[in-house]
């Protein structure tokens, strides 16, 4: 898998994560660039008031989705289309989450952290089923988690409306 995904990938993101954002029923907060306050402080590791969130640019935001997200969940190991749908769960819901689901899904200890044994694993489901078939099947484990939430109702829409749209690129990219 080429690292130039992440590119691509990250594109997809931004697109899917929007501008500005305070939503009252959002749990993360103030937004921008799909980037909440909380963690852009921890990135930066200096406060940051609406000001300072609401002039996020892509370029400023990029190596953080690289280093938090994309490499944690292992993007550049993972195959192409893939490693979008896993780095868009991961920026969407954590990378231990959007992990622990991919690991459970291809029966491999779900730690939460992709590693060789994860990589191996994936490699003989993959094998078996196919890459477009893991990313179909792996939106469908994601489409579950989102309808198990209490804030279904609320952001239910936008939640699976992006799901599909990551599941046609990530096909796309096989």
């Amino acid at each position: 898998m080429a690292a130039s995904n992440f590119e691509k990938a990250l594109e997809t993101i931004l697109h899917h994560e929007g501008g500005f954002v305070n939503h009252p029923r959002d749990p993360g907060g103030m937004t921008n660039l799909g980037v909440t306050k909380r963690v852009w402080e921890e990135w930066t590791e200096v406060e940051a008031d609406e000001r300072e969130m609401r002039s996020l640019t892509p370029e400023k935001v990029g190596p953080l989705y690289k280093a938090r997200y994309w490499d944690r969940v292992k993007g550049d190991d993972l195959p192409a289309g893939l490693d979008l749908a896993v780095f868009d769960w991961a920026v969407n819901s954590g990378t231990g989450r959007a992990a622990k689901k991919l690991q459970a899904m291809i029966g491999t200890t779900a730690d939460g952290g992709i590693g060789p044994n994860t990589l191996k694993a994936l490699k003989k489901y993959i094998k078996d089923e196919g890459v477009k078939e893991t990313i179909e099947n792996y939106t469908k484990v994601r489409q579950d988690f989102y309808e198990s939430l209490s804030t279904f109702d609320t952001f239910g829409k936008g939640w699976t409306r992006r799901n599909q749209e990551t599941c046609d690129m990530a096909c796309g990219m096989v």
